[in-house]
């Protein structure tokens, strides 16, 4: 039986090697996973950024990172999935949209009203999946897509 939960510094060398083996599977440039474990120690002491771990038999078996930001559009925060990740073996068997509820509920009760994701235009699979759980591309009553760009800071 897979169970998702909230998880919190203390599980981030699991996190960072289900994020390591994310972007490996799908060959991204990744940091090691102790400086993975490092960084999710620090992000998960805060309090705008939640992760979710989904375990089956005491197994990790998938993750989720969301970032709360605050936003100017309404009172509450703007929540972003920043990862979402199920392992090969496991997937279709429900652990994604699991986590994906959870992440909802938790963004919910921290006052966020709408949650973004990014997903690369060519994931098909992916896209399916968020759009099955009600996310879109095009907002209601436009005719076009909303896209994310990605630029360097300085």
């Amino acid at each position: 039986m897979t169970d998702a939960r909230r998880a919190y510094a203390d599980d981030a060398d699991v996190l960072a090697r289900l994020l390591w083996d994310f972007d490996t599977e799908f060959e991204t440039e990744v940091d090691d996973v102790d400086v993975l474990a490092d960084r999710f120690r620090r992000l998960l002491a805060l309090d705008e950024v939640v992760a979710v771990l989904a375990e089956d038999d005491g197994a990790a078996v998938g993750f989720a990172l969301v970032v709360l930001r605050p936003a100017i559009w309404f009172d509450g925060p703007v929540a972003h999935l920043d990862e979402l990740y199920v392992v090969p073996a496991l997937r279709d068997r429900g652990i994604g949209t699991q986590v994906l509820d959870l992440c909802r509920r938790l963004a919910a009760e921290a006052g966020s009203p709408e949650m973004h994701i990014n997903v690369d235009e060519v994931d098909a699979d992916t896209r399916r999946f968020y759009e099955r759980h009600g996310f879109v591309n095009v907002e209601e009553g436009t005719d076009y897509r909303m896209l994310c760009y990605v630029g360097p800071t300085a």
